[in-house]
């Protein structure tokens, strides 16, 4: 009988060996796992040096994932727009350097003219109209001066023409219809010259923060005021958290880039909305979170 407890004490000791080192081995794996983990995250990058547009230059976080986008949408049109080299440097419309280059994550690939005109709410403007203009959407294109002048494309591209007298805005014909990419931008100038936040921000409608979508826009509007635009969106698949991230050109005119996050350097150049409680810190502004508009 002696014998017998003795070999069953032997069995129930072998079997709680096995259990340990089963356990060892499983923590083993689960820490090889985790190490494995960090080192992907350490490794990932967030802005592609080698990415062509906003959506292959710059990463969602780690968890989160862009939304598909409809192609002839303004939201696929903004998430894929082209950007210029990786390192390219903010300029303005004269060719010099912008004195602060440390706020951008990349700059889009589109010109911003010779004159001081394309500055914050002029840069909205010229991506909502560039985008209307690819999908011949020309009678859409209309914006209204600081005045309420309503500046529509359709009739300059019928061939009149815009003139100002004081407070005094009306339309001239001229002699043929501009149907040109040059007299599209003939036509953004004159925009530009007479439009700006206060305008912009009386024609674009609420949009509640958590609504926030491409293409929604960030407006102070006022004399100066400032304008971002919402160029993509990425959510987080576990918890929902929204990302989205900023671009903006400014005064004096200078290119549309893409912003760095400075308060969030871990998820920069994203912002992420839980971060939006009552203001939106960008490097150069401050919005309310009630200041969110969007395109009618």
């Amino acid at each position: 009988m002696a014998l017998i407890k003795h070999i069953v004490l032997v069995i129930l000791l072998l079997g709680c060996q096995d259990r340990v080192d089963n356990s060892s081995n499983a923590a083993g794996n689960i820490s090889a796992s985790f190490v494995q983990d960090q080192e992907e995250a350490s490794n990932f990058v967030l802005v592609d040096s080698s990415g062509s547009n906003i959506s292959t230059r710059i990463h969602p976080p780690i968890g989160c994932k862009r939304e598909a986008l409809e192609k002839s949408s303004f939201a696929y049109f903004l998430s894929n727009f082209p950007v210029k080299a990786d390192g390219a440097e903010v300029l303005l419309y004269n060719g010099k350097r912008k004195a602060n280059q440390d706020i951008h994550a990349t700059v889009l690939d589109i010109d911003v003219g010779n004159r001081d005109l394309q500055q914050c709410a002029d840069a909205v403007i010229r991506l909502r109209a560039e985008y209307l203009w690819s999908q011949e959407k020309y009678r859409a294109i209309a914006f209204n001066f600081t005045n309420g002048f309503k500046a529509d494309y359709w009739s300059w591209r019928m061939g009149n023409r815009i003139v100002v007298d004081g407070n005094d805005v009306s339309w001239k014909p001229s002699s043929k219809e501009s149907e040109s990419y040059h007299s599209f931008r003939a036509y953004m100038n004159m925009v530009f010259a007479y439009a700006g936040t206060h305008s912009l921000s009386r024609e674009l409608e609420a949009q509640p923060i958590e609504e926030i979508a491409i293409g929604d826009v960030f407006i102070s509007g006022g004399f100066p005021g400032h304008a971002v635009i919402v160029v993509d969106k990425a959510i987080h698949e576990r918890t929902g958290e929204v990302m989205v991230l900023l671009a903006q050109s400014y005064m004096p005119a200078q290119n549309i880039h893409v912003l760095k996050n400075v308060s969030r350097p871990d998820i920069s150049p994203w912002y992420s909305t839980s971060d939006f409680s009552e203001e939106v810190v960008t490097p150069e502004w401050t919005f309310k979170i009630d200041q969110l508009r969007k395109f009618k």
